[in-house]
């Protein structure tokens, strides 16, 4: 007969009081709390890299929404470190599982920016291999990707293999019922899950304090045995370690594990939003201050990891990449409208061989006067 293992006691579980930082908003060093090292100076230049790649790549894809490329997309400029850092913390092998605000960590994966964006463009699946890739379809219903990140995490396990998988979450997702069944789905299985939460502070239009009136999100983890900790989600050094040591967590048979960034959505929620309907101009304006990218470029700068050619040549990259992006998005796809019919039943049912006969007829019947 197997002995359980102990069951945590809560000052296992609680986060860190105030959230882990190491670099302050001009990009000085501050002390981080013990237990959380420096990422070396190498994967931090990387960092940077992928980080302005992503902004540029960001503005990009919201310039192609205005142009009728993009059928809907919703900004992450503001939230790079927490993108960028939850791609650096994973092994190629493990397990993405992102929302719809994700985008940026899909190219940081080294996701063809095209087959990115064909959700957003309005196709009909994800545009990339998931099998391939080891990342789940981008999830636009809130949290429902959480408990299948736990199914795959429990999949993994069961087959003796050491992969993790991280599901990224916002703050509304936190509220639904399929955020907390994963959790204690989790944590029962014992499941190598990080559950990454970016709480940007607002759930489209409902502020954070409509959402929960706990004192944070990383205090959810610990009704359900979880290790939690909250963490500066603009600090890009900070963000790193921390995941870092949730995903060893996880690889190391400890159980899942839940953290939460404290960043911001710099932009409105998507194009179809106006968020200066319910925020306050002087609010972006603080968040603007600390902005992750320029909070992690002063800091290298200061550390001597970081010259004016990095930087110059970290942009030039970007460009290049958003004027590629830019080319093959102008380029209208190939479709096929009878992929409407595929894959919706194993074996068409009389309805659709019907509405597909239907459409076949309209598409080869000649136009008016002709």
């Amino acid at each position: 007969m197997s002995v359980a293992a102990p069951r945590p006691t809560a000052d296992d579980l609680l986060p860190s009081p105030v959230p882990v930082r190491f670099v302050a908003e001009d990009g000085t060093a501050v002390e981080p709390p013990a237990g959380y090292p420096m990422p070396a100076g190498e994967e931090l230049v990387e960092a940077y890299r992928r980080m302005v790649l992503g902004r540029r790549f960001d503005g990009q894809a919201t310039a192609l929404t205005r142009q009728g490329r993009l059928a809907v997309y919703p900004s992450s400029r503001g939230q790079e470190a927490c993108q960028i850092a939850g791609v650096l913390a994973l092994r190629e092998d493990d397990w993405l599982f992102p929302t719809y605000r994700d985008t940026v960590a899909l190219i940081a994966r080294g996701i063809d920016p095209v087959e990115a964006l064909t959700l957003l463009r309005g196709g009909w699946h994800c545009g990339y291999d998931p099998a391939a890739t080891h990342v789940a379809p981008q999830c636009t219903p809130l949290a429902t990707q959480t408990v299948h990140a736990v199914g795959m995490a429990d999949a993994l396990r069961r087959k003796g293999e050491d992969g993790v998988v991280m599901a990224f979450v916002g703050d509304g997702g936190t509220s639904e019922g399929d955020f907390h069944e994963a959790l204690n789905y989790a944590a029962v299985l014992h499941a190598p899950v990080v559950f990454f939460v970016q709480n940007n502070k607002y759930a489209i239009s409902v502020p954070l304090a409509k959402q929960t009136a706990a004192p944070a999100l990383a205090y959810k983890g610990i009704g359900y045995g979880i290790r939690s900790e909250q963490v500066d989600g603009n600090d890009l050094v900070a963000v790193l370690s921390v995941l870092t040591a949730a995903v060893e967590h996880a690889r190391t048979g400890h159980g899942p594990f839940l953290v939460e960034a404290h960043t911001y959505r710099m932009d409105a929620h998507t194009n179809a939003d106006d968020a200066t309907r319910y925020r306050e101009a002087d609010e972006v304006e603080r968040w603007e201050a600390a902005d992750p990218l320029a909070r992690l470029e002063t800091h290298l700068r200061d550390r001597g990891l970081l010259g004016t050619e990095d930087i110059a040549s970290a942009h030039k990259a970007a460009e290049e990449f958003a004027a590629r992006v830019r080319d093959e998005m102008n380029t209208d796809p190939e479709t096929d409208p009878f992929e409407l019919f595929d894959h919706v039943f194993a074996e068409p049912t009389p309805q659709l061989r019907e509405q597909r006969a239907l459409l076949a007829s309209e598409l080869t019947a000649p136009e008016d006067g002709q």
